[in-house]
């Protein structure tokens, strides 16, 4: 069943808190099952006051936000402009924000994001775009200002706004602090929020302190209100702006003030909502059994019990009667569950031969696989299952690494020159490399790298990724760069997929017809890297899976550096001894390009190594407070069912 955004129109609001199937929730959202659907639906929705407002015979007033979150909204409304004649030449728009100082021909102004994502493909009037000025002078910025409020003022107000939001909470960039009558003003961006704007940047060095932004107040006044949120690393600023009070510390709450605001979220963006991730503390609950493990689990956790020690008065007092009734006794429960965790544990990942293998994860009938591991980047094989694929290739399967990006953005610029100048002592005749050491050294912050700088960039990579296969026991054949096209823009900004990539990796799996697929499950950002790849095979698993060599076919997904799956997602999990634990850290080390000051850090100021070293053993430990085995680190893993 399709859910549809209630409309501008005909939109019909409960008090805060009754609109939901739970009394915590106190301002109104609509969970999709991914960010796609949804960005359509509300890309829908403007057309939809686009058209009222031109059959008025006035003026459409329109909010708009930059980053990620919107970008398939203004993708849709592009197609509609294209494809069924929606016309923009009645909108007027306001543009929540702007850094400062950005000059308007620098591809990090959201002046060159709009009009790159909307505005250069649709018939609106150019001078009925408004979008800060990053470029007035420090002593006009005031007024400034004053200038854009008054405006948005003078046409009557908006109609629409839409918003993402930052996990400070920010909404624009009206960071934490920021009063609840605010205008459009300056502003110092917080440092998370630097931190998550580092990679467009290429670095948080590189990162603006100060931006213009729409005030709180400015944006309450839109008569209606659409905030967008996509991905597991939003759920939490979710949940504290949908649930919590209303504080100046999450600007973001200060929308529960607002009588026409939905919150437009995917599944990953909801899991920490109290509906969705302990649904029985609020409604009564059809038990099935991927809710009672996840409900054995919290309880475990939330009461720091190993699961065998609850009892039924642990269930009582925390919203389980209902599945005591169903199971009997805490004790039966108990046993069921714990046997359930303890059947994912396997230190046979590509199974164990000639064993039952009925209380495994894995199947032991086929003894020797052909497994193929999709890496998005050319160290996430290592970074996120290097423990596997080592146990993979002691154990004899047929293993095969595909790096489906080359990762070449990821390479700093002193990294590439450090290269091109060793390869001109040992060349000084080398034109090329000497091309390349010139454009380096003027390289400006507008300058997309040149296709040879990107080539030698992509070779950094591909020879720090042989080292560490190499290293690990794999043949150098088995190793296979996929070089998606989608990626190889020269930019942070990658394009859509495309039938050359979905066919680049078809022709690998039809060519080794794999037992195994193990892909990065990390579905954060739905531009993201990760998710474009794993986007890519899932179509390519689509177009492929009537073949007969596919019923074999078990497709695994690991996380990422940064999230690992929850305890009772988990359906493998491979443990690893400290020997393995430093095996692994040692392929890590062959990608030296990532190790110190990396480009894409993220909010954690740990090496890549580290975070995962320390990702591993807190799962391990989970399963030990859980009542299981103590190992040193685990791996984890969830099949994925196409």
């Amino acid at each position: 069943m399709t859910v549809k955004i209630a409309s501008h129109k005909n939109i019909a609001y409960t008090q805060a808190g009754k609109f939901e199937e739970t009394r915590f929730e106190k301002i109104h959202n609509i969970i999709f099952k991914d960010s796609k659907e949804a960005s359509i639906l509300v890309a829908q929705e403007i057309a939809d006051l686009v058209r009222e407002k031109e059959s008025q015979n006035k003026p459409c007033v329109l909010g708009l936000a930059t980053g990620s979150s919107p970008i398939k909204v203004y993708e849709e409304l592009i197609r509609i402009h294209q494809e069924e004649g929606l016309s923009f030449a009645n909108v007027i728009t306001f543009n929540l924000d702007e850094y400062y100082p950005m000059d308007k021909s620098n591809i990090q102004s959201y002046f060159y994001f709009m009009h790159e994502h909307l505005f250069n493909h649709i018939d609106i009037l150019p001078e009925n775009i408004n979008i800060p000025n990053g470029k007035v002078r420090s002593e006009d910025l005031y007024q400034s200002c004053i200038d854009y409020e008054m405006k948005i003022k003078a046409v009557g107000g908006l109609d629409f706004q839409l918003l993402g939001i930052g996990r400070t909470g920010h909404v624009g960039f009206n960071e934490p602090g920021s009063h609840l009558n605010s205008g459009t003003r300056s502003i110092t961006l917080d440092h998370i929020t630097r931190v998550d704007a580092a990679p467009a940047f290429l670095g948080i060095d590189n990162v603006p302190r100060k931006a213009i932004t729409m005030g709180i107040g400015t944006v309450l006044a839109a008569k209606r209100i659409v905030l967008l949120g996509w991905g597991a690393n939003k759920a939490e600023i979710l949940k504290e702006t949908i649930e919590g009070e209303i504080t100046s510390e999450v600007p973001a709450t200060y929308l529960q003030h607002h009588n026409n605001t939905t919150f437009i979220i995917d599944e990953g963006a909801s899991s920490e909502l109290t509906r969705v991730k302990t649904p029985w503390l609020v409604t009564s609950c059809v038990w099935d059994e991927p809710l009672k493990l996840k409900a054995v689990v919290w309880l475990s956790e939330l009461l720091n019990k190993s699961i065998l020690k609850l009892t039924d008065k642990d269930y009582n007092n925390n919203g389980m009667s209902g599945l005591l009734t169903e199971e009997g006794t805490a004790y039966d429960l108990n046993i069921k569950m714990f046997n359930k965790l303890q059947h994912t544990i396997t230190g046979w990942p590509g199974g164990k031969p000639n064993a039952d293998d009925s209380n495994r994860p894995e199947r032991a009938n086929i003894p020797k696989k052909r497994v193929i591991i999709f890496s998005p980047h050319p160290d996430d094989d290592v970074i996120s299952m290097g423990g596997t694929f080592d146990r993979l290739v002691e154990q004899g399967h047929d293993v095969h690494i595909a790096y489906q990006t080359s990762g070449n953005i990821a390479v700093s610029d002193e990294e590439a020159l450090k290269f091109a100048e060793i390869t001109q002592t040992l060349c000084p005749d080398c034109e090329e490399t000497q091309s390349i050491i010139n454009f380096l050294k003027l390289k400006t912050e507008n300058d997309i790298d040149s296709n040879e700088v990107r080539q030698l960039k992509g070779l950094i990579r591909r020879s720090e990724s042989l080292a560490a296969t190499r290293y690990l026991g794999l043949n150098d054949e088995n190793v296979h760069f996929l070089d998606l096209p989608f990626y190889e823009t020269g930019t942070i900004k990658k394009n859509n997929i495309s039938d050359d990539d979905v066919n680049i990796m078809c022709s690998l799996i039809e060519n080794i017809k794999p037992h195994q697929i193990y892909a990065a499950g990390d579905l954060a950002d739905p531009h993201g890297t990760h998710k474009v790849c794993l986007d890519a095979l899932f179509i390519a698993l689509e177009q492929l899976k009537h073949n007969k060599y596919m019923d074999d076919c078990w497709v695994w997904l690991y996380r990422g550096a940064w999230h690992e799956w929850e305890s009772y997602q988990i359906e493998m999990a491979v443990p690893m001894s400290p020997d393995q634990v430093l095996k692994k850290r040692h392929a890590i080390f062959y990608h030296q390009s990532q190790k110190d000051g990396v480009m894409f850090q993220g909010g954690d100021s740990r090496e890549f190594w580290v975070r995962v070293e320390d990702r591993n053993r807190l799962t391990a430990k989970k399963y030990n407070d859980l009542g299981l085995a103590d190992y040193a680190a685990i791996e984890a893993f969830k099949r994925y069912h196409f």
